[in-house]
């Protein structure tokens, strides 16, 4: 299976409550549509900071979440000093805390901050169709040489691509809708 690859700069998902409390608004306006369906880039950045450490413009990503996750690279966890995990979204258990910072305003967190595992975002029909299930440990091909593994992804509606982060995309030199090749890991019988 050929698919393009997406690459993942540093941002962050909120909750409409996490939100409010940073901005002072009801609602988040869209700057513009990302290629999953339903997500979308907001205008509106933040900093986050650790100890005296900090991140400027952090893209708040849409839709309203029910958790808030800010997903970073290794790079960037070094440079405030952190080790998170590296998680799936939405699992936030034993994910680093961090502070958020906008204007005059300032929220902590006591979780949410991960490096992004990894994954492939497929829809539940391709799924079937290549034989692959959600939380799949699949491999991924460069010029017929393999590069790295992946997760795979299954939600509706998805968009079929790879999401890595800068890190990774500078590791196995890989750019924004670059192709590359996916294959099942074969068990020996």
């Amino acid at each position: 299976m050929i698919i393009p690859v997406g690459v993942s700069k540093r941002h962050i998902h909120l909750t409409k409550e996490t939100f409010k409390e940073l901005f002072g608004l009801d609602e988040m306006e869209v700057r513009n549509y990302l290629k999953q369906p339903g997500e979308y880039a907001s205008p509106l950045t933040i900093d986050v900071k650790w100890d005296n450490k900090k991140l400027e413009r952090v893209r708040v990503v849409g839709p309203f979440r029910k958790y808030n996750q800010l997903e970073i690279s290794r790079s960037e966890a070094n440079y405030l000093g952190i080790r998170p995990p590296v998680k799936k979204s939405g699992d936030l258990e034993g994910t680093h805390p961090i502070i958020l910072c906008f204007s005059d305003k300032e929220v902590y967190l006591d979780q949410g901050t991960a490096i992004a595992r990894r994954h492939i975002h497929i829809d539940s029909n391709d799924a079937l169709k290549y034989d692959l299930s959600d939380d799949e440990r699949v491999l991924i091909y460069k010029d017929g040489k393999e590069i790295c593994d992946a997760y795979i992804g299954v939600l509706d509606p998805s968009f079929l691509e790879l999401h890595i982060d800068t890190d990774e995309a500078l590791l196995y030199n890989l750019n924004q809708d670059d192709e590359i090749e996916v294959k099942k890991i074969v068990m020996p019988t």
